[in-house]
């Protein structure tokens, strides 16, 4: 099972990661799409409330373009930039460069939609 991420037109495709974050976000999602409003933050990222708490599976990882994140259990994020921070990891955006998400995500608030891929 994949994830579609979609940002106005364009459709990013998104591998799930191996633990009970990840299963938690496809049931979500099971329930239908869920559209976050994401903003900048620190240049490296887009981050919104999901709208409900997922269960946590921090570790101290380094994230890089294309990694959606969990952060404190009731935000998504995903990265066009890196860092090192105890994160949750939830997917990893297919073929995702720091270029094409900055065109795709653009500056400042943009809805980001995240769906199951059919």
């Amino acid at each position: 099972m994949k994830i579609q991420i979609t940002v106005g037109d364009t459709t990013l495709t998104a591998i799930p990661e191996n633990n009970s974050s990840a299963e938690a976000f496809l049931a979500l999602l099971q329930e239908g799409p869920v559209t976050v409003e994401m903003s900048d933050y620190a240049g490296m990222e887009k981050v919104g409330p999901l709208g409900t708490s997922l269960p946590r599976n921090d570790t101290q990882i380094s994230v890089d373009a294309g990694d959606v994140i969990l952060y404190q259990g009731n935000q998504i994020t995903i990265y066009y930039g890196t860092n090192s921070w105890n994160f949750t990891k939830l997917a990893v955006i297919e073929g995702a460069t720091k270029e094409s998400l900055l065109k795709v995500l653009g500056v400042g608030n943009v809805d980001v939609t995240f769906s199951l891929a059919e």
